[in-house]
This record gives C-alpha cells, structure tokens and sequence, in this order.
C-alpha cells in the first residue's frame, strides 16, 4: 500500500513539474509584450554606411542586438522587409537564443507598401498601387513564418497613408487590402493565430485631426487591423506647426534653462494630445482597439529647419529630455513607444550629413550614447559590449556644460 501510495505521489510530482516547465516555455505573444513596461521598444536600423547597398553584417547586427539587451529593450521595430537586413537580424536574434536560451527579442516587422510611380522620374499616382507590395507582403509572411518565436506583428505600411508622403502615400484601402489578406492567413492557419497586425502612420491618418482622413475605409481598417500603431512628432512640429514651442511672452523673465524645460514640457503634451486625438477616434469606431505609438524621436542636430537658424529644437539636450519624459508617460499609461531610434544611420540624408534625419539615435555612429542614456554608461550598461569595435562611451565626455554651449532656448517668434 505504501509502495502504491510512494507511485502515486511521485507521478503526482512529476506531472506538477512537466506543468510548470510548460508555464514557464510558454510563448509569449504581442499581446503580452505590447503595453507592457518590462519590454521596452525601439525603432531599428543597423545601417552604417551612406547607402543601404552595404548591408550590416550579421555579426555587426548581433553586436546591436546585444547593446540594444542591455537596455533593456525587447522589441524591435523595422521595415522594408525585401532588404538582406529584415531577414539577417531575425537570423541573428535567433542565432542569440540559441547561444543564450535567456536572451529575449521580437519583432514588428514593416513591409514597406507604396503607390504606382513611387520615386521613379515618372508623376506618382497615388489611387493605384506599386506591383511590387505583394511581393513586400509576401516577404513578411515568409519571415513570420519562418521565425513565429520572433516575429509578433507584422505592421502593414510605413507612414504609407500621409499625404505628406508625396513621394509614395496610397490610399487606406491599399493598406486594408493587405491587412485583411493577413487576418485570413492567420484564421487558415498559414501564419500563427496569435500574430498581430497593424499599419504604422501617422497620428492624421488614424483619423487624429483632420477629418478628412476620416472616410469609410479608414473605419474598416480600424476594424481589421489587431491594434492601432500611430506615429507622432512634436519635433516636426516646432517647424511646421510651432505655436506650442515659440517662447510664450510669460516666460521671457526665465533662465534659458527654465525655458527649455518648459518648452519640452509642452512638446510632451504636444504629443500626448495627438495619441488622445488618435485614441477618442479610433475608439469611437471600435472601443476594443488598443493604441501604441509605432514611433516618436527627436533629432539631435540639425543644419536646416529644426537648427540655430530654424527652430532651435536640435540639440542632445532636448532629445535626450524628450526621450525621459516620453517613457516616463507611455511606461506609466503601458503604452508601447517605438522610440525612434537606436542608432544613427547616415544613409536617410546622404547628401547632408548635418541633415536632422541623420541624427535621431541614441547612439552615434562612433560608437557614443548621448545624453538620453548617459546613466546607462555611468552604471555598466554597456561593459564589455562594442558597437564597430568601439567600447560604449558618453558624448562630450558626459560633461554637461560643454553639452550645453549647443542648447538654445526656443526663438520668440516663428522663424521660417
């Protein structure tokens, strides 16, 4: 009886134990990691050259991945899935799992949709699409397919439907097309049950703002799409929309460091009231849709709109205030914020190196964290960790005052 009562409990153990190592692989999915502060994201692209015809390499893309870890990040953003770098750092981040069974990274991936015409000689024409995006979108299928431990969205355009985009933008019902195409995929079983999918835009096309996006097919892909990720910039804004950054006459008795502060303070609640717009929209046609932020920097210098001679809004000091505050708010709320971005890459203006696209990274191109994450160099972060062969350090040798010789106060009036 004792030997019978001896088997019973034994297996009664081991079937608790085979439980819990179940729990514990279980596989999460973006349902678990968006919103949650634990998994911070980031916007990627591991570009080093002037041009994307030099592809990192995989090591080169491993080295990222572990820097990028360190910081506790867990979620990568990226796009245009037909270049060697979509389909290499899925490759390397499963490289690192297989290396490290703790190491942890997943992916949004971008497959890059555009109109007929898109930057070619010819005039683009912007109510009939490119024959190339069914490729793009089958390129991402493959990738999810091929890494469902990695890959948990699949966000179908970037900033494909912003009338700015004058160069590529479509119509919402391109976008739809193709995002319904992939809930099918998922409800036949061709691509996992739990892949989310989603449009990456801006806040206007999700219907935030002018109504004029808000048509009947936007209604339809807010339905069809898992979640809403919307893009915002107060940067941009200090150009083009500068009413919130031009120095209040209220504030001219203050020191330039108290109106720089309060002028963040209000590009945050700049960008604050661009996801409420977004999020009283959107729900407003399905209370059931969550809304995270696809992406949301700030450059940190700037030769033309956004430098001395412009708004004044390009310095590491307020990028590096911005990006504090934006994690600060979206942490709390367990909003995702695709911060853009990483690093550097100097292929986006290749023709102006001080252009302020080439400057929206935490870290530069030799290598140095700027002042958003100089914390992380001063408690370890980064040891033993090198970006190009070149260990972690702090811009301006993480003095502050030289840092600052380059702030400047917002301009008084709009100055364009």
């Amino acid at each position: 009886m004792k030997l019978k009562l001896k088997i019973v409990l034994g297996f009664i153990l081991m079937m608790m134990l085979s439980c819990s190592e179940k729990q514990e692989s279980k596989e999460l999915t973006a349902k678990d990691i968006l919103g949650n502060p634990e998994y911070l994201a980031i916007s990627y692209g591991g570009y080093r050259a002037i041009t994307r015809d030099v592809q990192p390499t995989i090591q080169e893309l491993k080295d990222d991945m572990k820097i990028l870890a360190a910081m506790n990040v867990k979620i990568l953003r990226t796009y245009n899935v037909h270049l060697e770098q979509a389909s290499n750092l899925l490759k390397a981040i499963s490289e690192l799992k297989q290396e490290d069974s703790n190491f942890e990274m997943y992916v949004m991936l971008g497959a890059w949709i555009d109109c007929k015409n898109a930057f070619t000689a010819l005039e683009p024409n912007h109510f009939e699409e490119s024959k190339r995006n069914p490729k793009e979108i089958a390129t991402a299928v493959k990738l999810a397919q091929q890494y469902p431990d990695i890959v948990k969205v699949i966000a179908v355009g970037n900033e494909a439907m912003i009338r700015w985009a004058t160069s590529y933008y479509v119509q919402p019902s391109v976008i739809l097309k193709y995002v319904n195409q992939l809930q099918e995929l998922k409800q036949k079983g061709e691509l996992p049950k739990d892949l989310w999918i989603t449009s990456s835009d801006d806040f206007a096309s999700w219907g935030g703002g002018d109504p004029s996006y808000q048509t009947p097919d936007l209604e339809l892909l807010i339905k069809a799409v898992d979640y809403v990720s919307m893009h915002t910039y107060p940067m941009h804004n200090t150009y083009y929309n500068p009413q919130f950054w031009v120095l209040p006459e209220n504030e001219n008795n203050l020191s330039d460091q108290e109106k720089i502060e309060k002028a963040m303070l209000r590009a945050v609640d700049f960008a604050k009231n661009q996801y409420k717009e977004v999020s009283n929209y959107v729900k407003s046609i399905d209370s059931t849709k969550t809304i995270h932020i696809g992406e949301s920097g700030w450059t940190t210098y700037a030769n033309e709109h956004y430098g001395d001679d412009g708004s004044r809004a390009a310095d590491e000091f307020k990028a590096g205030t911005y990006y504090k505050l934006m994690r600060e708010w979206t942490n709390k709320q367990k909003i995702s914020l695709f911060y853009f971005e990483a690093f550097d890459e100097q292929w986006k203006d290749a023709k102006n190196p001080k252009g302020s696209e080439n400057h929206f990274g935490l870290i530069n191109l030799k290598g140095q964290a700027k002042y958003a994450i100089w914390d992380l160099v001063d408690n370890g972060t980064f040891k033993g960790l090198k970006r190009n062969g070149k260990t972690i350090t702090k811009s301006f040798s993480g003095d502050i005052d030289a840092l600052k010789k380059y702030v400047l106060a917002p301009p008084t009036t709009v100055n364009k």
